[in-house]
C-alpha cells in the first residue's frame, strides 16, 4: 500500500528563503552581470550571505520585470530608476504604478515612433536615389556639412530627448 507524504514545511521555506544571483538570474532571465550592474546602479538591492554571497528577497523578481519592460519600452536605465524613486520606500511596482507610470512614458513613445517613421523615409529616400554615397546625396548630406563631424555613419542614429 502507497502511502503519501506531503512536507509543506519544506515548500513554504523554500518560498520565503532568499535567492542567489545565480537564481535570480535563472528565474528573470537577465544576466548575473546586468543584476550586479542594477544593484550598483541602485535599481535593485539585496544582501549578502554568511559567507559573503549575494542573496536577493523573491520581490526582486517583480522589480527586474519591471526594469525589463520599461527597457522594451526603450527607456534607459536612468529614466528606470527615477520612475522606481517615485515609489514609496523602494517597494515592488504594482499593475496601478506600472499603469501611473507607463502613462507618462507616453510622449516619449511618440517621439521615438516619429523617429522611426522618419528614419523609415529617408532610407527609402536614399535606397531609391541609388547612389548609397551620404558624402553625394543631397538628401542626406548638403554640401558634405558632416565631414567635419569625422568618419562614419552619423546620420541614420536616432536621437531621443533623455
Amino acid at each position: 500500500m502507497l502511502e503519501v507524504q506531503v512536507d509543506l514545511k519544506s515548500s513554504l521555506a523554500d518560498a520565503a528563503a532568499p535567492l542567489s544571483i545565480g537564481q535570480l538570474a535563472r528565474r528573470s532571465g537577465v544576466a548575473a552581470s546586468a543584476l550586479r550592474f542594477y544593484e550598483a546602479e541602485g535599481l535593485i538591492a539585496g544582501g549578502r550571505s554568511s559567507g559573503g554571497h549575494r542573496q536577493y528577497p523573491r520581490h526582486v523578481l517583480r522589480r527586474v520585470a519591471f526594469i525589463r519592460a520599461a527597457q522594451v519600452v526603450g527607456l534607459t536605465l536612468p529614466q528606470i530608476k527615477a520612475a522606481l524613486a517615485t515609489l514609496p520606500q523602494g517597494r515592488t511596482p504594482t499593475k496601478a504604478d506600472w499603469t501611473r507610470l507607463s502613462a507618462g512614458w507616453a510622449p516619449l513613445l511618440d517621439e521615438r515612433i516619429a523617429a522611426l517613421q522618419q528614419l523609415r523615409e529617408r532610407l527609402t529616400g536614399c535606397i531609391g536615389c541609388g547612389c548609397l554615397s551620404l558624402k553625394a546625396c543631397a538628401l542626406y548630406n548638403p554640401q558634405d556639412v558632416k565631414r567635419s563631424e569625422g568618419a562614419g555613419a552619423r546620420l541614420l542614429r536616432i536621437e531621443t530627448a533623455p
